[in-house]
C-alpha cells in the first residue's frame, strides 16, 4: 500500500511540474499616438456612457500615459 501511494505522488509531481510551457505570441503593436496633455479648448462628451475628450475632430480617450484616439 506504501508502495502505490508513493507511485501515484511521484506519478501526480513529475505531471504537474512539466518542464515545457506555452508562450503566447503577441499581436504585431499598431502604432498608437499618445498625448500627453489636451489643448485647453477641449470638450468632454459622454457618448454611451463612457467619457470622451473632443477636440480638432477627433475623439480622445484618457488613459494612464495619456490621451489616445479612438473610434467613436
Amino acid at each position: 500500500m506504501k508502495t502505490f501511494v508513493i507511485l501515484i505522488s511521484a506519478f501526480l509531481v513529475f505531471n504537474l511540474t512539466s518542464c515545457a510551457t506555452h508562450v503566447k505570441a503577441r499581436p504585431a503593436a499598431t502604432k498608437v499616438t499618445i498625448i500627453k496633455t489636451p489643448p485647453r479648448h477641449y470638450k468632454i462628451v459622454k457618448v454611451r456612457g463612457k467619457r470622451y475628450y473632443f477636440w480638432n475632430g477627433n475623439h480622445y480617450r484618457k488613459t494612464r500615459k495619456g490621451y489616445v484616439i479612438t473610434r467613436v
